[in-house]
């Protein structure tokens, strides 16, 4: 049986397992939602591919560490627009630590099972007082439909949300993809100012996952140019949380 692939709604949230939120808790002062959160229900297989650039912004080097310290496990992605947190010392790393920290105790794993990343303005620390509010209730809101509200909440000068998802019916079963990014100006080889966000019910392992989403970058996100800026935060994340039974 050849597999089909089809095209459904509901992005990071399509795949079973997976719920999330976003919300405005006072970053950005248009008022526009400036807090994401994706959880799995369960531990997820992790992956990640990060900027080139020699200046890595202090959520790049938490979700790195993470990263390596679990193995490859995570079980939350904790976002923020508005504020890059890039640039910005000792501070900064432990504002990012604190992140990882705060939405670890609200979704109830370790903290290293919890990856970070911060976009927008670069130099400038993050306001934290809002953030620890916002955590504490992104978690309350997160729903297995709420992943348009997460795509709304990691943008910055994108002019609309970008999500997509799809359902892989093959031979051993059928699986679910879904996904969100943000980017718009600095867009280059090596994912200039751009994170992304990949979520599967697939099972697979952590390195399985990270070869699969290395090859994707080499032909998608690392692949265009618009003005030849890498910048400091960029990430793109995958999740694999095994619920659909459907082994890879």
């Amino acid at each position: 049986m050849a597999h089909t692939m089809n095209g459904i709604e509901g992005g990071v949230t399509a795949p079973r397992g997976f719920r999330a939120a976003g919300l405005h808790c006072g970053i950005k002062a248009s008022g526009k939602h400036d807090l994401a959160l994706v959880v799995s229900d369960t531990p997820a297989s992790a992956a990640a591919v990060f900027t080139t650039n020699q200046a890595q912004a202090a959520p790049v080097l938490v979700s790195k560490a993470h990263l390596a310290a679990s193995a490859g496990q995570a079980r939350a992605i904790v976002s923020n627009s508005g504020c890059a947190n890039a640039c910005t010392g000792p501070q900064g790393l432990a504002d990012a630590q604190e992140m990882a920290t705060l939405t670890a105790a609200a979704v109830g794993c370790a903290p290293d099972h919890v990856l970070v990343a911060s976009t927008g303005v670069i130099g400038v620390n993050l306001k934290m007082a809002a953030l620890r509010a916002g955590i504490l209730n992104a978690a309350a809101a997160l729903s297995a439909s709420g992943g348009a509200e997460a795509a709304l909440a990691i943008m910055t000068t994108d002019p609309f949300p970008k999500s997509a998802a799809v359902e892989v019916v093959t031979a051993a079963g059928t699986f679910r993809v879904g996904g969100m990014t943000k980017g718009s100006g600095m867009i280059e080889p090596r994912m200039a100012t751009m994170l992304g966000y990949l979520t599967t019910d697939a099972a697979l392992d952590a390195v399985r996952l990270r070869r699969v989403l290395v090859e994707a970058c080499r032909f998608t996100f690392n692949a265009i140019t618009v003005d030849g800026e890498p910048s400091t935060n960029d990430c793109v994340f995958a999740l694999a949380s095994g619920a659909s039974g459907v082994v890879i």
